[in-house]
């Protein structure tokens, strides 16, 4: 988790530095996403985990003396196994109730986050106009905040022309309440130029310069505040969605897009229309793609083939014009459908996940022998990219339609259980599946017996 966390930051570093935020907004963040991370988390952590401790057992001999005293590999991992079950439906109800939630919040959250404007930094030689109707530029900055030569452009006026403020110094400061900054002027000048009476500018109005010692003007820093989205906006995504959710999001998709079917039949029905000029003339005899529009227009009588010629340009017309408005709305229907039918299988692919790799990391932990953090962490993050890769390219495939939703996302089960099958098949035999001595001493009596075949 504290991996995968750090990838989550490293992703949105750029929307969470210089913005302002304090400590806890951050630290919500990195709960919110914690949850979202224990789909990939949860499993890698019980092969991990699985792995290290029958790798333990096996490398101080504990897994000899429990198979002398008659107990069988399959009977020793009975314990775990009701721990690996409890687990399952513990993921299953996570999956279900808490993840739905988790994911809404994270989700608004870091919407909030970055749409939130950045914070307001001032930096020497730039024009800086982070705050609405303003903008300013200083020369040098001092360690302490101090500023020195300062310009204020003021754009608030109606009449269009700005107010200048140029002083020698100047410091930040907030007020108590947060909501102002208040900018503290030392010696300087204001400047404000006159409109004429249709708003433009004109060099004969009044022109007004004011000297000061020290002036404060406010700025508004309410556009600066994180403002919390209502997370029910977000509601209706499918990744915040239980089971029941999902289905009835399912049903009315599925509805909405026959609705768009009939309605697009409808409307491709209603540009054809079949006229008859003369008596008998209904039908057309079926003739070769090459000859199809002399022969067309050679069975239609002589006074109706301009207006047949004219319904026909219309009807493309009609077709055209509504075509381009059926087709997309048509196919993002259907990806969504598509995804809803994932996340709905995806919520027993977790529980799933953990009593697949339970029973790859254990037997596989029997059989190399080797505890700690070296080879076990190797063989279980080997074995885990197998298992995501598979179901990210499967799902992958599902999403853009050449998959079905259902194999997709239960393909790496499937295609993984016959390896857990052979694992715990091997670890009950003793098997030195991983052992390079015994390869050696395999080679090396192949190496002999030719040897001995080639002599005689």
């Amino acid at each position: 988790m504290f991996i995968l966390l750090m990838f989550f930051l490293f992703k949105w570093i750029d929307d969470l530095i210089g913005k302002g935020f304090e400590w806890y907004t951050i630290l919500e963040l990195m709960a919110y996403a914690s949850a979202a991370n224990v789909s990939m988390a949860l499993p890698l952590s019980v092969l991990l985990s699985s792995i290290m401790t029958f790798g333990t057992l096996g490398e101080n001999y504990e897994l000899v003396a429990i198979k002398s005293a008659g107990i069988s590999l399959q009977r020793a991992m009975r314990p775990l196994f009701v721990v690996i079950i409890m687990l399952t439906i513990g993921s299953f109800l996570f999956s279900n109730y808490m993840l739905p939630k988790a994911n809404l919040k994270f989700n608004s959250l870091l919407y909030d986050i970055r749409n939130k404007k950045l914070a307001f930094l001032i930096k020497p030689g730039v024009f800086n106009n982070s705050i609405p109707e303003y903008s300013i530029r200083v020369d040098s900055k001092d360690n302490d905040g101090m500023l020195h030569g300062i310009m204020i452009y003021d754009r608030k006026n109606s009449n269009g022309i700005p107010k200048i403020i140029i002083a020698k110094e100047g410091k930040m400061e907030k007020t108590d309440d947060g909501e102002f900054l208040v900018l503290q002027l030392k010696n300087g000048v204001q400047y404000e130029e006159g409109s004429s009476n249709s708003g433009t500018y004109n060099p004969r109005q009044t022109f007004s310069r004011r000297r000061f010692k020290a002036t404060a003007p406010r700025f508004d820093l309410s556009s600066f505040k994180l403002n919390r989205t209502d997370e029910n906006a977000f509601g209706n995504s499918t990744p915040m969605l239980n089971l029941k959710g999902i289905e009835r999001k399912g049903d009315s998709l599925r509805r909405q897009l026959d609705t768009i079917q009939r309605n697009t039949m409808l409307n491709l029905k209603s540009n054809f229309r079949q006229y008859n000029a003369v008596a008998g003339y209904s039908k057309v005899k079926k003739i070769q793609p090459k000859k199809i529009h002399d022969v067309i227009l050679r069975d239609i009588p002589n006074g109706s083939r301009k207006t047949s010629l004219e319904n026909a340009a219309n009807t493309v017309a009609g077709i055209m014009q509504h075509l381009p408005n059926w087709v997309p709305r048509d196919k993002d229907v259907k990806g969504e459908i598509i995804f809803t039918r994932i996340e709905y299988q995806r919520k027993f692919t977790l529980a799933a996940s953990c009593i697949l790799l339970f029973f790859i990391g254990a037997p596989l932990g029997a059989i190399i022998r080797k505890g700690g953090m070296g080879l076990p962490v190797v063989m279980a993050i080997s074995f885990f990219l197998v298992y995501h890769i598979i179901t990210t390219v499967a799902e992958k495939s599902a999403r853009e339609g050449n998959l079905n939703p259902i194999f997709a996302m239960w393909i790496a089960v499937i295609v993984l259980s016959p390896l857990a099958v052979f694992l715990t098949y091997k670890a009950t035999v003793d098997s030195a599946l991983f052992d390079i001595n015994a390869y050696k001493l395999f080679f090396n009596k192949l190496f002999k017996k030719k040897e001995k075949a080639v002599g005689s």
